[in-house]
């Protein structure tokens, strides 16, 4: 008899979870290749054209690099590029006046151009680039092909990339941010679905993988803060404070609602590992309910019958669960307030206010209104923003495994 597998997935789980994987990987870099390889086609066109009789390579290598980053970077990094092609290209030439047209020349090059950005604590792809420009400095050598002219092909790559991401394509904070929502409501969802299974086993086994997965949290809650400090750099620094940055000012105030909820689901998950066998299995069926709610949220934040049904599950796990007795133990009361604290970290994240969620759990308000959530802006300029993005209908939902 076959045994089944470790991971309680069979085969064609697993094929489908890889496919989704790899579909989602591809989906989220199609708009950056596509930006990349338009960019770097027109930088080559228009550098073949300003200046004749050489081979602009460096056009199209300087466009790709200053868009190959994070949306809210793409700016700065096509300043970060134009500083150390000027870097190595001064290296370069200055080691082909010294030296033979030999290694030499391009170890000497590398040296120096590696150095300087580094004396002066720039970023990482200074050196970077500033190596590989006086590597083709020194490589590619010739009358035909000066400093100068490697130096403006690297100026009308950069100008072709800072066109694209700063004007005709900037990034699309707000749907930037919402992707990290998602991962981040996954994860928790993933976590409390665990938690939930564990309370319905017996042993020593259970709660250890509870405490094992307590850790797999601190990717996801890392990347909505780092989130956060870049979209405030990136309105300071992008065309973006040119339009309308209230959209993301707005998703700021929803991340900062999640890092609530996050540590909410860390807290009840971390009292359920102290609990007895009765409270066990009373209280699994109510954390396994909160990871579907979550799972629900995740699915399409920008549905408002998403975040109805949330607060109303949220909502019924924390009436059915109750707020405990006066004389609980210190542990059972834990977690009756971690419960409550979740359910509430739900509802204000769904779009109730903080003062009114008391309320709504005390059932004095029996219809709480939850607001629709704001579309995502096409243009920082563009004050329409669909109700719904034609790309979401078609967008692939996370595949279920057993």
């Amino acid at each position: 008899m076959t045994e089944p597998p470790l991971d309680g997935r069979t085969p064609r789980h697993r094929i489908r979870a890889l496919v989704w994987e790899v579909r989602t990987r591809v989906s989220s870099q199609a708009s950056l290749i596509v930006l990349a390889v338009i960019a770097a086609t027109l930088a080559w066109a228009i550098a073949g054209g300003l200046v004749h009789d050489h081979s602009p390579f460096f056009a199209p290598i300087a466009a790709v690099i200053a868009l190959n980053a994070s949306g809210g970077e793409r700016g700065a990094n096509a300043l970060r590029l134009l500083t150390g092609v000027f870097i190595g290209i001064l290296a370069g030439e200055l080691a082909l006046l010294v030296t033979d047209r030999n290694a030499a020349a391009m170890a000497l090059a590398t040296a120096v151009a590696m150095t300087a950005p580094a004396a002066i604590n720039a970023e990482r792809i200074v050196i970077g680039q500033a190596a590989g420009s006086a590597i083709l400095t020194t490589i590619f050598v010739g009358a035909a092909s000066p400093g100068i002219d490697r130096l403006v092909d690297a100026l009308i790559g950069a100008g072709v990339a800072l066109v694209f991401s700063q004007l005709f394509f900037p990034a699309r904070l707000v749907a930037m941010l919402r992707r990290i929502e998602e991962d981040a409501l996954n994860e928790m969802a993933d976590m409390l679905a665990l938690v939930g299974r564990s309370l319905e086993e017996e042993g020593d086994a259970s709660s250890e993988q509870v405490v094992n997965r307590l850790g797999g949290l601190s990717r996801p809650m890392a990347a909505l803060s780092r989130a956060r400090e870049s979209s405030k750099s990136t309105i300071r620094l992008s065309t973006i404070r040119w339009g309308d940055p209230q959209p993301v000012l707005d998703e700021d105030e929803v991340i900062e609602r999640l890092i609530l909820l996050g540590e909410s689901c860390l807290f009840l998950s971390r009292t359920t590992t102290s609990m007895g066998v009765e409270e066990r299995r009373e209280l699994a069926p109510i954390v396994s309910g909160m990871a579907d709610v979550l799972a629900t949220l995740a699915d399409d934040l920008s549905s408002r019958q998403a975040r109805e049904q949330a607060v109303e599950q949220a909502l019924m796990a924390a009436r059915t669960y109750g707020g405990g007795a006066p004389d609980d133990d210190p542990v059972t009361h834990a977690t009756h307030l971690a419960v409550e604290m979740v359910a509430t970290d739900i509802m204000v994240f769904a779009g109730i206010r903080f003062d009114e969620v008391e309320d709504v759990i005390q059932g004095e308000v029996e219809d709480p209104r939850v607001p629709h959530p704001p579309g995502e802006p096409w243009l920082p300029w563009l004050r329409w923003r669909p109700r719904r993005g034609l790309l979401g209908r078609f967008s692939g939902r996370r595949p279920k495994t057993q």
